[in-house]
């Protein structure tokens, strides 16, 4: 594994090449990473990247996002086959019926979604500032939002707003087992509960903090408690638990027939520190997206980035 991580480095610098990474990868890749975050800070990351080669170890619409912000840079992504049940749940000919359904409305979509749906949007989002957004649009104009219903419904409570959901959820966020999650908090009677807005509605009831992953760790890091149980994909504990060494994380539990006892997204898995350097080394799957997509989904993104600052 040293020797694999060591290589992957040397390459990097060969190749000025830049390595982002999610904070749902495996340790391993996000110990050799230029930069660890979540899907706001990744866009960003990406925009500043400085490099002639983006490898993106996350999933197909992150390196999406990355090569729509920068056309001319090549970038990469370890394993083609990494995908997203959320992007997966809204095709874009479905969509497209939906929004001629709904005439006038805005359309904002959250980020995990495939190049083509962010082309048929005015806006797009992340968890970090989907309330932001959405407050963004003036209360006379009606909101279509997409995919993730849970979110929409988090941004719906959370602004006022009522918006036209679409039916798209997250498999890993809605993984989490009420009962379960009762159960260890009666062990842990003195931990906060955070949660992912992903999250359907009885499990962002029972928190304490609801936020982006980065947020989450901002959270742990301030809040004076000593014990947390986090609502999210499992692999945010690796950074997280550098962040607050000297307090206790535990992952929220799942529903029965999972591999672990907590939540895991399988795609996100797919990237290994193998993969990672074949890819660096090749230079191969590249991400292409065309030229007309690429135009219109740069749009909103730029518009969601302005927005953040």
């Amino acid at each position: 594994m040293k020797k694999v991580k060591e290589a992957i480095l040397k390459l990097k610098k060969a190749k000025n090449a830049i390595i982002l990474a999610h904070y749902y990868q495996e340790p391993d890749i996000q110990e050799i990473a230029d930069y660890v975050g979540d899907s706001l800070g990744l866009s960003q990351e990406a925009v500043k990247a400085n490099a002639d080669i983006i490898l993106f170890a996350g999933v197909h619409f992150m390196a999406e996002t990355a090569k729509i912000l920068n056309p001319n840079k090549k970038v990469i992504l370890p394993d083609l086959a990494a995908g997203c049940s959320l992007a997966e749940s809204c095709p874009p000919e479905i969509f497209k019926k939906f929004i001629d359904a709904h005439p006038d409305h805005i359309v904002i979509t959250y980020v995990n979604c495939s190049a083509e749906i962010k082309a048929m949007s005015h806006l797009v989002c992340t968890s970090s500032n989907a309330v932001k957004i959405v407050s963004s649009v003036p209360k006379n104009i009606p909101i279509i939002f997409a995919p993730d219903k849970n979110l929409g419904r988090y941004i719906e409570q959370e602004t006022g707003r009522k918006m036209v959901l679409w039916d798209g959820s997250c498999v890993v966020h809605e993984a989490f087992s009420l009962d379960k999650l009762i159960a260890l908090h009666k062990k842990h009677p003195n931990a906060k509960i955070i949660a992912h807005p992903e999250s359907e509605a009885h499990i962002l009831e029972t928190a304490a903090y609801i936020g982006s992953t980065s947020g989450m760790i901002a959270f742990v890091k301030t809040n004076p408690a000593e014990e947390f149980i986090v609502a999210t994909e499992a692999g945010i504990l690796y950074k997280m638990q550098q962040e607050v060494p000297d307090k206790l994380l535990i992952p929220a539990p799942a529903q029965e027939n999972n591999t672990c006892a907590c939540s895991e997204c399988g795609f996100m898995k797919m990237n290994t520190l193998q993969k990672v350097y074949d890819c660096l080394l090749n230079e191969t799957p590249e991400i292409i997206v065309s030229k007309k997509i690429r135009t219109k989904a740069l749009l909103p993104i730029e518009r969601m980035l302005e927005l953040s600052h």
